[in-house]
């Protein structure tokens, strides 16, 4: 990746969050952890790679992402306020009343969502559907799908696994969230998932494990995904918590977590300051 391209990735990294950061301090409480953890993944996502079109977010041969893991839905809010899928402004009405941003991610209020999520393992199972849809619809596009750590207890996790190794759906890349912390505690005192690696080529699909917040791993990973033409692809993500906050970052305590517009302006000023995360 060249250096240009690299800062402006990180830099627009470090405005999602700050967004993020803010809209959660406005509303005084919500899912700041899972939804900082998730930042990279999703700006070299919409800033490199998905075929959308905020003038037309419905065009049939765009790319598709699914957030499986919805209660992360403030990170997707503002990387598609962000890309100008609405204005920006509408950040300020999350989980209110009457907004278009719900707590979790519902595509029948949000332009840009291209699937309800809430019911952890179901935006999975969608991802999976959409790709064998759009296989058989002929198209040359791509289905993403970011899945939680916490939510790979699911079972219906591994049966869209299964699906998508079954139909050979090469057309399919995920992304494992792997914060190893969930809404009760660590991951390996609840329900164990190592080897995580293990078990995803067990199941037919090709693994890739980076840091997730490294952006220029993230990139070479994506490219190798893209020229996989046998398997589904499964990107596991090495990520910290609340990442970029720092009265939450690495806690297990920050997965729904309370704090003002005070807190979140003085995150916000420690974030600014931060030459790299």
């Amino acid at each position: 990746m060249e250096a240009q391209t690299l800062l402006k990735l990180k830099n627009q990294a470090k405005e999602i969050r700050k967004l993020i950061i803010s809209m959660i301090g406005n509303l005084g409480v919500g899912h700041i952890g899972g939804s900082l953890s998730i930042v990279e993944i999703l700006t070299i996502l919409y800033y490199k790679y998905l075929n959308v079109d905020p003038k037309n977010p419905d065009k049939i041969d765009r790319d598709r992402f699914v957030l499986s893991k919805g209660h992360a839905g403030p990170a997707l809010y503002a990387t598609l306020a962000s890309k100008g899928f609405f204005p920006i402004e509408w950040l300020n009405t999350l989980n209110q009343g009457g907004t278009r941003l719900p707590s979790h991610c519902d595509r029948t209020k949000t332009p840009g969502v291209d699937m309800t999520a809430g019911s952890l393992g179901q935006g999975f199972s969608a991802a999976v559907g959409m790709a064998l849809g759009c296989r058989l619809d002929k198209l040359n596009n791509h289905i993403y799908c970011i899945i939680g750590d916490g939510e790979s207890n699911e079972g219906q996790i591994w049966e869209a696994a299964m699906a998508a190794s079954q139909f050979k759906l090469s057309n399919i890349i995920a992304f494992t969230d792997y914060n190893k912390m969930q809404i009760d505690g660590y991951l390996h005192e609840i329900m164990n998932i190592e080897d995580i690696t293990s078990k995803w080529l067990s199941f037919g699909w090709y693994v890739q494990r980076v840091n997730g917040h490294d952006l220029e791993q993230l990139d070479f990973a994506i490219n190798r995904a893209l020229n996989e033409k046998y398997r589904p692809s499964m990107i596991i993500c090495d990520t910290i918590k609340g990442k970029g906050f720092y009265p939450g970052e690495g806690k297990v305590e920050s997965h729904n977590m309370t704090f003002d517009k005070n807190m979140a302006a003085e995150a916000i000023e420690k974030l600014e300051k931060e030459n790299d995360l």
